[in-house]
């Protein structure tokens, strides 16, 4: 099977990149960076730092790429069998036009074997909202052949991969966390779901996908955002900090009780899959940022994401909630002069204050008590006595 994978960034080439070369498919990467396309397109290999209780040094081979900017990707498009992506939630709207010129062509010359697309980004049904992307870009008359021939499979995706800079100085060399996990809705492909070693099939997708974005990534923002407060470079070194892991585990358990109501998951294993994903943070050998974790707060505060989506589920299930708040608060109060979000998100508190910044970004009525008790908190922050 033929994969055209869009992104050769860290997490292009080693997390999906890397499970479905070594599942015996044949990747192409396609991305706008020349210098990362020319060494794969010459070395047909490159190197992933696996590091975690065990380390090694694993070889992708058998690999190519391909200048996303080119017609190559039509092409190319018009042949696989897999499209995957791993550019970021961002970039999907720009590849968008890309793949609807493929699958015109594709329809052009009659190649009518399923295709099916699986956007690896850190999202909730990221695939779902690409499709529509992609619609977008086509005319009506080919909506109807597109319904057709090409699945649109929504996945949840798990895999550490900060930016690691090569002792060697190779471009294509990445660092990975031992841990990976890639959860695919296999009601949704054309054609016969594939077994594909490193690819877990599930028909309950959504209760993957919120295990992962509110314990992983609500951890992981939260970690990021109390770090950043307190000074503290590294999300290991924040981690490591009692009174930060105090409130980042407490909020994962605040998440995982909707989690247990909401999917009926056992108390016992998710309290097990907090306390390893605590031990992730932990790896000594992922030195990950907490302004990078931290980047683009907006998004991480909408209705859909990480912080606020839990919140609401706390709601519904009348839960406690109030170390969610303290990593609300505490997004609210990340500043960095090199994330447009970040600076948006200053201008937006600035301009109207917290608790309607709050309410903006949240949907959450101004009148809640809830935005009043973030608001309390973003203060007590601010002045310092937090």
């Amino acid at each position: 099977m033929q994969v055209l994978h869009f992104g050769a960034g860290n997490i292009g080439r080693g997390f999906i990149g890397k499970l479905l070369s070594d599942a015996g498919l044949e990747v192409t990467f396609a991305d706008v960076n020349q210098s990362v396309v020319e060494a794969l397109a010459t070395r047909h290999k490159y190197p992933v730092n696996v590091v975690g209780e065990q380390t090694a040094i694993e070889i992708v081979t058998g690999v190519d790429a391909i200048s996303s900017l080119s017609d190559d990707v039509i092409q190319k498009i018009t042949e696989v069998d897999f499209i995957t992506t791993a550019v970021g939630p961002q970039i999907l709207t720009r590849i968008a036009s890309s793949i609807a010129n493929g699958l015109v062509a594709r329809m052009k010359c009659n190649n009518t074997q399923p295709l099916n697309i699986i956007a690896c980004e850190n999202m909730v049904r990221g695939t779902s909202l690409f499709k529509g992307y992609i619609l977008a870009e086509l005319p009506q008359q080919y909506h109807d052949w597109v319904e057709q021939h090409v699945g649109f499979i929504d996945s949840a995706v798990d895999r550490i991969v900060p930016p690691a800079v090569s002792k060697s100085g190779d471009i294509l060399e990445v660092t990975v966390e031992t841990f990976a996990e890639w959860i695919v809705d296999k009601t949704q492909f054309k054609g016969h779901p594939p077994k594909i070693r490193g690819m877990e099939l599930t028909d309950n997708l959504m209760a993957f996908v919120e295990r992962k974005l509110f314990t992983l990534n609500t951890g992981h923002a939260i970690t990021a955002y109390l770090g950043h407060y307190y000074g503290i470079n590294t999300i290991r070194d924040a981690i490591l900090d009692k009174k930060i892991r105090l409130i980042v585990q407490g909020a994962m358990e605040e998440s995982g009780q909707v989690l247990i109501k909401r999917y009926n998951f056992d108390d016992t294993k998710h309290q097990a899959y907090i306390e390893k994903i605590i031990t992730r943070f932990e790896n000594p050998y992922l030195l990950d940022d907490t302004d990078r974790v931290g980047r683009q707060p907006i998004r991480k505060l909408g209705v859909a994401d990480r912080l606020i989506k839990p919140l609401l589920g706390t709601f519904e299930y009348q839960t406690p909630h109030e170390n969610l708040l303290i990593g609300i608060a505490a997004a609210l109060h990340y500043r960095n002069s090199e994330d447009e979000q970040a600076i948006e998100l200053a201008k937006m508190i600035d301009e109207h204050g917290v608790a309607k910044t709050l309410s903006l970004l949240s949907t959450i009525d101004m009148h809640h008590p809830i935005i009043k008790k973030v608001a309390d908190i973003y203060t007590s922050m601010q002045n310092k006595s937090f």
